[in-house]
């Protein structure tokens, strides 16, 4: 497998491969970067192959250090393909997990010895007394002796031969949070409160989350012969940044690698978008400067020295590492006239093209008058949390807009609003006498389950169909306030997502063909998608995904020539200003409309299951996100907007 940068054409980068290898002198350690995450995982996963073989032909065996969490799993997916196909044996294989919540029954799903089996151990020959996993039962008092065993397990087995990571936003490796010193050995840690939000949607919110782990010391990963460190989705860019170029510090546990005599760190694209290399390409190396990266290059300076770009100088192109650009490009007048008309031309007020008007400087297209526009919603309440604003200008402007609901969304409702919702439907049905046998005995199912439910359960059929029935009805009301009919609203209920889990199951073609019903149903002009790519193993990933190959497979279909796709950010992050194609503005007036469109989604507020690090309410994330959007314009000189929602084009046609 070649990493990304092994394959970008030299021609187009301007240099040959020595003066590449320039690109990594912000760099303190090994680092490459492939196209998506699934081709770096089985380039790592290839590398453990390769191991075991070897050791196989010298009839000797290998000691695995392995990782749990979502960053693995298509590493483990392509080892038990090798297993099921190629006749990969893993019987000389021996493992040692990282870590385990403290406690922790084996038999939880929140269980590291649970996530092993299901998602490797399971699928392959390894023998059982072969695999390793800290004890999440012991009491406290045995769990010091237990970490001085798993020590000496380790270094009786010869050694760690490949350590495997994942990376978490507080820089922690295995569960050794900032703090941790480099020679700390296995033992009982306290898990910081970054780390327990992150965790908290799979345990059905930050509550249940354990507040300890026992995990191997930094010291002890130190000790591995080689290390592979992964890190996939923008999410995980800024940390990626403080561990690859930043000084080597306790607070970031990650930086130690940076002293490991055989460490790679293996990043997709989005992980590695803060690293020098990528962010400011013309510090570390001479570029082609086309449009796009001058653009890049004159928005970072603007915002860097927070001066206007038209009020941008020779002197400050040439004391921030620009002097290339003004001897290539220049004069700087000319440069900064080029860079404000293109910010210029992504403001519309117009998301569907004007009509009848000049779109030869405008994001969209003037024909036809009146679009088909078809909204895909990763989650009930995506479309109007993140591109609210946009949806009602659409409507308002006389388009035919669709929204496509691509999952339930029924696990991010609350138990309790569950509960609330079975008893108001029983109470209606008994004040006016319409209650049946059918219903009673539902409502029974329910609430009985809730009552007895414990953390960890899967909810029942019964349970999941009435949260998806609150999220449906939520999502109804908030289209119908901003103007659109039932009828154009479209409940996908992707396969992959009814698991009852936050883990869900791989998207398949059934997905995939409901995905192109839709499209093929109401033959859009326009089509807008979620492409919030911070976590590659999520459900907007996964949504996107499954998107991305339904236009694939119709790209030749007659009326898809005249279609096209703009990709909106989530909740959680928004464009970079310099990558934005189609800024949307909103007047204070739009900006309540969209939040009043917001509140419809009552479950959604107050305290949601999956909130995340950040404690704000969807809506005030939204708006503080969007009217950041369009500070940043007025930052670069552009006209002051009280909010501004962002798109970018995905040229789908030409994949």
């Amino acid at each position: 497998m070649e990493g990304y940068f092994d394959t970008v054409n030299e021609k187009e980068i301007g240099l040959n491969m020595e003066k590449f290898l320039t690109d990594r002198e912000f760099e303190h350690l090994n680092t490459t970067i492939y196209e998506d995450a699934n081709t770096g995982s089985k380039w790592i996963a290839q590398e453990i192959i390769s191991l075991i073989k070897s050791r196989q032909e010298k009839g000797q065996k290998v000691v695995l250090g392995l990782a749990t969490g979502s960053s693995p799993l298509k590493v483990y997916e392509e080892l038990i393909r090798a297993h099921k196909e190629d006749g990969l044996s893993f019987s000389n294989v021996l493992t040692f997990n990282l870590d385990e919540y403290y406690p922790m029954q084996p038999e939880s799903v929140h269980s590291y010895v649970r996530f092993m089996k299901e998602n490797l151990f399971d699928h392959i020959d390894i023998l059982p007394e072969n695999t390793h996993v800290p004890d999440g039962t012991l009491k406290m008092e045995e769990v010091p002796e237990f970490c001085r065993n798993y020590e000496l397990k380790i270094r009786e087995a010869g050694g760690i031969d490949l350590q495997i990571l994942g990376i978490g936003r507080t820089g922690h490796i295995g569960f050794n949070e900032p703090g941790s010193g480099i020679r700390s050995t296995t033992r009982m840690v306290t898990l910081d409160g970054l780390t327990r939000r992150d965790a908290a949607p799979g345990f059905g919110g930050i509550s249940h989350v354990p507040r300890r782990a026992i995990t191997m010391g930094v010291g002890t990963i130190m000790q591995a012969k080689k290390i592979i460190l992964m890190a996939w989705g923008n999410g995980k860019a800024p940390i990626i940044r403080e561990a690859v170029e930043g000084p080597i510090t306790e607070s970031v546990p990650t930086t130690f690698l940076q002293e490991h005599h055989n460490c790679d760190i293996i990043l997709d694209k989005p992980a590695a978008e803060k690293l020098s290399r990528i962010d400011y390409p013309w510090l570390v190396r001479d570029i082609d400067w086309t449009d796009e990266m001058i653009k890049k290059a004159v928005c970072s300076l603007s915002l860097k020295l927070s001066k206007p770009v038209l009020k941008l100088t020779n002197e400050d192109y040439s004391e921030n590492g620009l002097d290339q650009l003004i001897t290539l490009k220049g004069p700087v007048h000319d440069i900064n006239i080029k860079v404000f008309n293109m910010l210029q031309h992504t403001i519309t007020g117009w998301p569907g093209g004007k009509p009848e008007a000049d779109d030869s400087q405008r994001p969209e297209r003037a024909e036809p008058k009146k679009k088909r526009v078809l909204i895909f919603s990763p989650h009930p309440d995506d479309d109007v949390i993140s591109m609210g604003g946009t949806v009602q200008r659409l409507v308002d402007q006389g388009h035919e807009v669709h929204v496509a609901y691509q999952t339930s969304g029924n696990i991010a409702v609350m138990d309790d609003d569950a509960r609330r919702y079975a008893r108001f439907v029983k109470d209606f049905n008994d004040q006016f006498n319409i209650s049946t046998k059918e219903s009673d005995a539902a409502y029974k199912e329910i609430v009985g389950f809730l009552d007895m439910k414990e953390t960890g359960d899967i909810d029942t059929p019964s349970v999941r169909k009435i949260k998806s029935f609150i999220r449906k009805e939520e999502s109804i009301a908030a289209c119908q306030y901003i103007g659109m009919p039932k009828e154009r609203m479209h409940f996908l209920e992707l396969p992959f997502y009814e698991t009852g889990r936050v883990k869900k199951a791989p998207l398949s073609s059934e997905d995939i063909d409901i995905i192109k019903n839709v499209i093929e149903e109401v033959k859009p002009h326009q089509i807008y998608a979620a492409g919030d790519l911070a976590d590659p193993h999520g459900t907007h990933r996964v949504c996107l995904d499954a998107i991305f190959s339904a236009l694939d497979q119709l790209k030749g279909e007659s009326y898809m020539k005249n279609c096209w796709v703009w990709l909106y950010r989530g909740a959680w992050h928004e464009w970079p200003v310099h990558e934005i194609e189609m800024a949307v503005p909103m007047s204070p007036d739009q900006v309540l409309k969209k939040r009043k469109a917001i509140f419809y989604h009552e479950s959604q507020k107050d305290g949601v299951v999956f909130q995340g690090n950040d404690s704000r309410e969807f809506w005030q994330r939204a708006e503080e996100r969007n009217r950041e959007t369009a500070d940043l314009y007025n930052q670069l000189g552009l006209a002051e907007y009280e909010a501004m929602e962002a798109f970018v084009r995905y040229d789908f046609l030409n994949k």
